[in-house]
Order: structure tokens, then C-alpha cells, then sequence
């Protein structure tokens, strides 16, 4: 890919005033996020700039071969764009990970590896429809990862990171739906909400850091300090609220008794 061409990727993608965005429909300003590589990098941060790593290096041999093999000028134009989109992509990740000292991978994974053998070992129309599906898949899989990552990282580098990855990949969904042979009864369906007040809704709710829930036995622990502390309370107060004329004549008699 030219220079020129990479360029002009990277502006069509993060310049708001360039972006062909619909009407009412903001463009995320990423010039104002900073990109310093300050903040802790946590294991998951780590691991979201290996699989945008991976992405690239599976999804552009992929989008060649749909320029090459489809007989379809629109699985063509998808392959082309979204190849094109990972270079920008790549260099994206590459110089974050360089900057936070991060390891990438040179070669993509076993299932990759698989989804790119499939792909060479079919043709026409069988090969559309595994491109498009294989993608599409693997765009839905790491399409909530990103969000993760971009609500709760505490590192600067890595926020901007996947907010830029979110937008390629929203990009990305949807050319591959756009070519009209996406498998969408195929694709994992979104697990269903919780009951109202079940646990897991009240394990969400709290904020980071802070503790469980108290339920169960830990109640019942703290009702009978409770009543211990009154009945402790109580009996000082009984000692103390007594005439002390009266606890000294007891006291006195005993003595004499003796």
C-alpha cells in the first residue's frame, strides 16, 4: 500500500472534519485523548493490543485473496478496504506496543491459520461465503473486548488505542454486511439479562473496589454482635447506675460477716 493511500486511510478514519458521518451522528474526536503512555498496563490491556496484533496479520493475507479468488468486484472492494485498513491498524498497534513495552506475535494463531488454510482451499462462491462469515465472526467476538478495554483502562496509550480499533472495527462489520451473505443465525447470540434484583445485577451495580454484598450468614453474625454489644452496654450501665451507698453497705456487711 502507498503512502499516499495509507494517509489518506488514517485521515478518512480520525479526522472528525474528514469523515463521512451521518447527519446528528458524532464522530469521536480522538485528537482530544492523549497518548503519553501514562497509566498502569494491566494483563488485559496486554492482551487487547496482541489480538488487534493478530487481527491484521490474518485479515490481510485474507482481504488479498478476496481481490484475488472472488469472482464478486463487491467481496473484491470489501477485501481490498479492509486490508488497507489494517495497515493502518497494524502500525497503530505496533507503535503503542512500543511504547508500553508490550511483546507482539509475527504470525497468526492455530484458528487463523485454519480460517486462512479454508480460504486458499476454496473458490468462488464457497470462498465469499467463508471470508465473509469468518470475518464477520471474529469482528463480533472482539468487538465487546474493545469496549471493555476502552471503559475501564487506566493507561492513556492503550484508551486511545482501542477507541481508534472500535472505530475500525465498527467499520469493518459493516462492509462484511454489506455484501448480503452474511450468516447472522450463525453468528452467538447475546446472553439473557439477569432477573431483577439477582445477584449478578447487584455484583455489576457495585463500584470497582468495593466490597460484596452483605447475605446469608454474615447477617446473622452481625445481628448476634449486635445483641451481645446491648446486653454488654446494658450490664454496665446497671453496675454504674446503682447508689453507691448501697453497694458499699453490701460490701461492708460482707465484710463484718466474715
Amino acid at each position: 500500500m502507498s503512502g499516499a493511500a495509507l494517509l489518506a486511510v488514517i485521515v478518512m478514519l480520525f479526522d472528525p472534519q474528514q469523515a463521512r458521518a451521518e447527519p446528528g451522528v458524532p464522530v469521536p474526536p480522538n485528537g482530544l485523548l492523549t497518548d503519553r503512555g501514562r497509566g498502569d498496563v494491566s494483563d488485559a490491556d496486554r492482551d487487547f493490543a496482541v489480538k488487534v496484533r493478530l487481527a491484521g496479520l490474518w485479515e490481510i493475507p485474507a482481504g488479498e485473496m478476496a481481490q484475488e479468488k472472488s469472482g464478486d468486484p463487491r467481496i473484491q472492494a470489501i477485501g481490498r478496504d479492509i486490508a488497507a485498513q489494517h495497515v493502518a491498524l497494524d502500525k497503530l498497534v505496533r507503535d503503542a506496543a512500543k511504547k508500553l513495552d508490550v511483546a507482539l506475535p509475527s504470525k497468526p494463531n492455530a484458528d487463523q491459520q485454519g480460517w486462512l488454510a479454508e480460504m486458499r482451499d476454496a473458490e468462488g462462491e464457497d470462498f465469499d461465503r467463508i471470508y465473509i462469515d469468518r470475518l464477520r465472526a471474529a469482528h463480533g467476538k472482539i468487538f465487546p473486548a474493545i469496549a471493555t478495554i476502552r471503559a475501564s483502562t487506566r493507561n492513556d496509550t492503550v484508551r486511545k488505542l482501542a477507541q481508534r480499533t472500535n472505530q475500525f472495527v465498527m467499520t469493518h462489520m459493516t462492509l462484511l454486511e454489506s455484501s448480503g451473505i452474511v450468516d447472522f443465525a450463525a453468528l452467538p447470540t447475546a446472553p439473557p439479562p439477569a432477573a431483577p434484583g439477582a445477584v449478578a445485577n447487584a455484583a455489576q451495580a457495585r463500584p470497582a473496589g468495593s466490597s460484596a454484598p452483605v447475605e446469608g450468614p454474615p447477617v446473622l453474625a452481625f445481628v448476634l454482635v449486635a445483641l451481645a454489644s446491648a446486653a454488654v452496654t446494658g450490664f454496665v450501665l446497671r453496675q454504674f447506675g446503682r447508689d453507691p451507698r448501697r453497694a458499699y453497705r453490701r460490701q461492708r456487711g460482707r465484710y463484718y460477716e466474715t
